[in-house]
């Protein structure tokens, strides 16, 4: 059994490749992701997590990670990837994730109406949110990477 998540860190970015895999690697790479293993994971944040936009992940790790992504290949194309985080005033958070085919803004703005409609589900109310957002003219194959990684 994993412990819970003491800290987190929330992230985007957009790279080109030479390959599909390869873009989507640099993207990793350009949001500090890049030489850890990325264990996807539904989207709730621990109620004692606190952010750490300074976290180094050691290299090799097994990091729990909320993350929306896009790769294109169409040159021309404007790619986006969005990760939000719904903070309630006492209790766990929420992270939605969001990719597509438009820009930052489109994107943030599911992002909203996610963590909106997520708070209502459960009846809490939505205290704060924090988004991160990136969006990409492809230019040969890129990827637009969004994530909020959680660490101990």
């Amino acid at each position: 059994m994993l412990p819970t998540p003491k800290k987190f860190k929330i992230t985007a970015a957009a790279a080109e490749g030479a390959l599909k895999l390869t873009a989507f690697d640099n993207a990793l790479l350009k949001a500090g992701m890049g030489n850890v293993n990325l264990v996807r994971v539904s989207s709730i944040l621990p109620p004692t997590a606190e952010a750490d936009q300074a976290l180094v992940l050691p290299p090799g790790s097994l990091v729990p990670t909320a993350y929306g992504s896009i790769v294109c290949d169409e040159p021309g194309a404007r790619i986006a990837a969005a990760v939000g985080i719904g903070f309630s005033e006492d209790t766990f958070g929420v992270i939605m994730e969001y990719s597509g085919v438009c820009d930052r803004q489109e994107a943030e703005g599911k992002i909203m109406a996610m963590l909106r409609d997520a708070f209502a589900n459960r009846g809490m109310r939505l205290a704060a949110t924090e988004i991160r957002s990136v969006d990409h003219v492809v230019e040969h194959i890129a990827c637009a990477f969004a994530a909020v990684a959680l660490w101990y």
